[in-house]
């Protein structure tokens, strides 16, 4: 089952509007998740805002956004005066721009969400527009108030829908120039590139899902049954021995890998 949409809007290019609604296409709700209880009476423990110097609660009516522009100095926001920056963009996805999709590097999405019509009398527009940018393979940009900021977003067409990006700002991404530095022009050695591209062959698979899996969790779902059906605690799960060798050499510790993996491969 589908789940509810938690935005719904307007997609807009030029003088074409269509409904639109959007979920997020990725999803917290399968974690384990935890409270904090008083261990004496199995109560909930409830946290309370309380003033750093008085160390007295503040009632929820006092509490006001603070802007620090010097030591113990703020600025005080009301929550109007935050709401009233918020521009024409809460509900309508105004195409502004259309660039090239591989244009856009990976590290600035943020997060993914899908969008599709509301409507059936804007499928036809939506159909549209996706298709054409799936064609002439570029990206709408536009700018959106979502998670109570505004943002640039990036629509990309995907099958029948399109996956809306929110984008980081840019003081968050940081040039990688100045990690990336080239700290040595010389080629590798053609051997060694032989030997790990060899690795590499050895290793690769088609993608599978299952290999982003999280053996925590799985392992805490264990436990919560266990303690439910009011059995003792696990036994504690060793933690592999790192490995050790004598290896003295990258090209001796790519020889040993290829070793281990045609080992490997004769007992699968």
């Amino acid at each position: 089952m589908a789940p509810r949409s938690f935005w719904k809007g307007y997609l807009k290019l030029s003088l074409v509007t269509c409904p639109v609604a959007m979920v997020p296409a990725t999803s917290e709700n399968e974690k384990v998740r935890f409270h904090t209880l008083n261990r004496k009476t199995g109560n909930r423990i409830v946290s309370q805002y309380v003033d750093a110097v008085s160390q007295k609660p503040v009632d929820e009516d006092d509490e006001v956004k603070g802007y620090e522009r010097g030591e113990n100095d703020y600025v005080m926001l009301e929550d109007d005066e935050i709401e009233a920056v918020a521009l024409e963009s809460t509900r309508t996805i105004d195409i502004e721009m259309f660039v090239p999709r591989d244009s856009i590097e990976w590290i600035w999405y943020d997060k993914p969400h899908y969008l599709t019509p509301n409507d059936p009398v804007g499928e036809e527009a939506f159909s549209v527009i996706r298709d054409a940018m799936a064609s002439t393979k570029t990206v709408g940009i536009s700018r959106l108030v979502m998670y109570r900021r505004e943002r640039a977003v990036m629509l990309e067409p995907r099958d029948n829908g399109i996956v809306l990006w929110t984008l980081r700002y840019g003081d968050e991404v940081r040039p990688e120039a100045e990690y990336f530095r080239d700290k040595s022009k010389d080629k590798p050695d053609s051997e060694l590139m032989g030997l790990v591209t060899k690795l590499i062959d050895a290793r690769t698979k088609p993608w599978d899902p299952a290999m982003v899996n999280d053996p925590v969790q799985d392992r805490l779902l264990e436990i919560i049954a266990s303690k439910k059906k009011g059995k003792k605690r696990p036994a504690k799960v060793e933690a592999a021995p790192e490995r050790t060798g004598n290896v003295v050499s990258i090209m001796d510790a790519l020889r040993q890998s290829l070793a281990t993996e045609g080992k490997g491969s004769k007992k699968r």
